[in-house]
């Protein structure tokens, strides 16, 4: 069992938890993801690995509560348990030799771009982050990603925070100004990652996307997590999951990903119900 020490509401549909998880802290890397259970009867799904602190052997989740398994992990507080959290998996973001980036996330993929923009901030690279949401209510990690990023600009679709309009507005303006960025790390909704990939490649910088489909085992066994990149069958869990964004199929995978919204949806409407129950 893993114990939860810590929990924050971030906004009313997104949760961060420190868990104690000491072997997986010891190897988890910025860009990797556990899959966990709530329980042993539950489904497993893949979070990814928000941070984490070594010497305290704690990893840090933070997840959109949009299903039911989400829904009932929100439910356990500090001292309750995780049956099962297994990592870290998948491929760590590549740094090396990166010396300007700029990290573009939106909404709750903005928990996945934090610890991308804090592994290069750490290596001295100059990081410009450029994160979106709809609104100001939405709104996470803004001081985190401060911290983090030489240069910070904050969107919303309302203009109720920030600036007005879509993270792929200044990404356009930085790079008909010249930036010369090594790499442009995009993480957020699928038609996010699409039209930063698009906004890119008339400018020919390199745009590395972080695919996040619905995943199973986590060893690329169940072929849940399958895409094509290149025209080729690759799975996110082990192949990724992070890939050259130019190379990606985004059609396919929206199309894919639209499948499970019916029943993710109704299974998080039975555990409300659930919890509704035993409040009664």
């Amino acid at each position: 069992m893993y114990k939860i020490v810590y929990k924050k509401s971030l906004n009313p549909t997104v949760t961060l938890m420190d868990v104690e998880a000491p072997l997986v802290a010891r190897k988890a890397e910025a860009g990797q993801f556990i899959i966990l259970r709530v329980d042993a009867d539950g489904e497993r799904i893949p979070l990814t690995v928000a941070g984490y602190d070594r010497a305290r052997g704690t990893v840090r989740i933070i997840f959109q509560i949009v299903g039911g398994t989400t829904a009932l992990l929100n439910e356990k507080n500090v001292g309750d348990s995780i049956c099962d959290f297994v990592g870290p998996l998948g491929n760590a973001t590549k740094t090396d030799g990166l010396k300007k980036v700029c990290v573009v996330g939106g909404g709750v993929g903005c928990a996945i771009a934090l610890p991308v923009a804090q592994k290069l901030h750490s290596l001295g690279c100059e990081v410009h982050s450029i994160i979106g949401f709809r609104s100001k209510d939405l709104l996470i990690l803004e001081d985190e990603f401060k911290t983090a990023s030489a240069k910070l600009t904050i969107m919303t679709d309302d203009g109720s925070y920030g600036e007005k309009g879509l993270v792929t507005e200044p990404l356009k303006t930085a790079l008909e100004r010249g930036e010369n960025y090594d790499e442009v790390i995009a993480i957020g909704p699928l038609v996010m990652m699409k039209f930063v990939v698009a906004t890119c490649k008339p400018f020919g910088v390199k745009t590395v996307v972080s695919m996040n489909p619905i995943m199973i085992d986590g060893t690329g066994m169940c072929g849940g997590c399958r895409l094509t990149v290149n025209g080729k069958t690759k799975f996110a869990c082990v192949d990724g999951p992070e890939f050259d964004g130019y190379e990606v199929d985004f059609d396919e995978a929206m199309l894919r990903g639209g499948m499970y919204r019916d029943f993710e949806r109704h299974a998080y409407d039975k555990a409300c119900n659930l919890f509704r129950k035993e409040v009664q």
